[in-house]
């Protein structure tokens, strides 16, 4: 699908718009070819307004364009005492330590609001991760304290992301965005073996092929100065008491990432690791807007409806509403401070906006597996002298789709690879 971003590269109205317009109005469906277009030429921060418009949109950009990365969001508010899952936590750091690589060529960052809005421990993703292949040298006591460090439970047998287990010189390992867990055999400090298991039977599958990358699976870590200042925050918060007491003992906890703001002294954003001359992309900037009022307003009343509960006896909330999202003002401030340029694509405009450029493209009605009404338009189409081109997920389906529109006396041409737009049949 890449001729096509091709193709409208060679749009001179197409290629003037990217440069340069503020606002681009245009169907929704044309944002993935838009975005990679304009990401050859610079790197980009794609905020949306929810996370499966994120994913969605991450998805389809992937088949476009070669270096695109996912920030997700936390599943909870900040002040509440629940940890995010550890895959979203890894995702989040993989994407942090990605961008900190100096041969990384125009990448596209896709970040929900709630992520971009959010802030987080700045030295995240600063060190070097551990890898692990066949042939490498690691200590096996150096290995299971890393590990411990990075916030992996140590279980006797391994069936959820984030545990590994020791017997002998073998180590089971579960990553936090790997689909399989690992078993590494090691001879001596030598790893010998590395190959996936199944969890049910505990038996190895295949064999890893290259280098994983241990990351870890809580942002907050427990250091030897974040204990420190857990051991003096439990006079100055009694409501976290339990928490901070079995934090400076060294004990992970859950809901422990609630105590960011006050354990922690410096915070930063993504906005400031991107690439200094990226460009930020609102994708419908009012709709993300409204959720960025939508966020703070939820955040605060549940902040409220923890402090009515704890008059009832439950545990009170910490008093940190204000030190972790961004508000859309402070958002923009951020912004411009960092020198990144902002820019909006979206469905809908009038002609009154005068930063607003329309592009000439028209969206087809969802056509939801009918057939029919898919021979229907393109036949008409056709008829207009359009090319089609339509896409499948694999060879069988592509096959099985062009026999139904053969049969509707269509011209139907299978190419395994787009690499030019065919001229019209007739």
């Amino acid at each position: 699908m890449r001729a096509l971003v091709q193709m409208l590269g060679a749009d001179t109205a197409v290629a003037s718009c990217i440069g340069g317009a503020q606002k681009i109005i245009s169907p929704a469906p044309t944002y993935p070819f838009l975005l990679a277009l304009r990401a050859q030429s610079k790197p980009l921060l794609v905020i949306t307004s929810s996370s499966r418009a994120a994913e969605d949109l991450a998805n389809e950009l992937r088949e476009l364009h070669p270096n695109v990365l996912e920030f997700p969001a936390w599943e909870t508010l900040p002040h509440e005492r629940l940890s995010p899952r550890s895959d979203t936590v890894a995702r989040r750091l993989a994407t942090l330590s990605t961008l900190a690589r100096k041969d990384l060529e125009n990448p596209i960052v896709v970040a929900p609001i709630r992520a971009a809005i959010h802030r987080f421990i700045a030295d995240l993703a600063t060190a070097p991760l551990q890898t692990l292949e066949i042939g490498g040298e690691v200590d096996l006591t150096s290995l299971v304290e890393h590990l411990t460090q990075l916030a992996y439970t140590r279980t006797d047998l391994v069936e959820k992301r984030g545990e590994f287990a020791v017997r002998g010189g073998i180590v089971d390992l579960f990553l936090p965005l790997s689909e399989h867990p690992i078993r590494i055999d090691f001879f001596g400090d030598e790893i010998e073996e590395l190959s996936y298991f199944e969890v049910s039977s505990q038996r190895t599958t295949s064999p890893v092929v290259g280098k994983l990358s241990i990351l870890p699976c809580r942002e907050l870590l427990l250091s030897d100065e974040i204990r420190a200042r857990a051991e003096g925050a439990k006079d100055k918060y009694p409501a976290a008491l339990e928490i901070l007491d079995r934090m400076a003992q060294g004990i992970i906890s859950e809901g422990m990432e609630s105590l960011i703001p006050i354990l922690v002294k410096e915070t930063e954003t993504i906005f400031q690791r991107v690439p200094k001359e990226s460009e930020v992309v609102f994708i419908d900037d009012e709709r993300i807007r409204m959720r960025t009022m939508d966020l703070l307003a939820t955040n605060d009343e549940f902040f409220e409806a923890a402090w009515s509960h704890a008059a009832l006896g439950a545990v009170a909330p910490l008093p940190v509403t204000d030190a972790t999202y961004l508000s859309w003002d402070v958002l923009n401030e951020e912004m411009v401070r960092c020198g990144l340029k902002p820019r909006a694509f979206n469905p809908f405009g009038t002609d009154l906006d005068t930063e607003a450029t329309f592009l000439d493209f028209s969206a087809i009605d969802p056509l939801r597996g009918d057939a029919d009404r898919a021979v229907a338009a393109m036949q008409e189409a056709v008829s207009q002298g359009f090319s089609i081109i339509f896409s499948t997920a694999g060879q069988g389906m592509a096959e099985r789709y062009a026999g139904i529109f053969r049969d509707a006396d269509l011209p139907v041409f299978i190419a395994p690879e787009l690499k030019a737009i065919p001229p019209p049949s007739y």
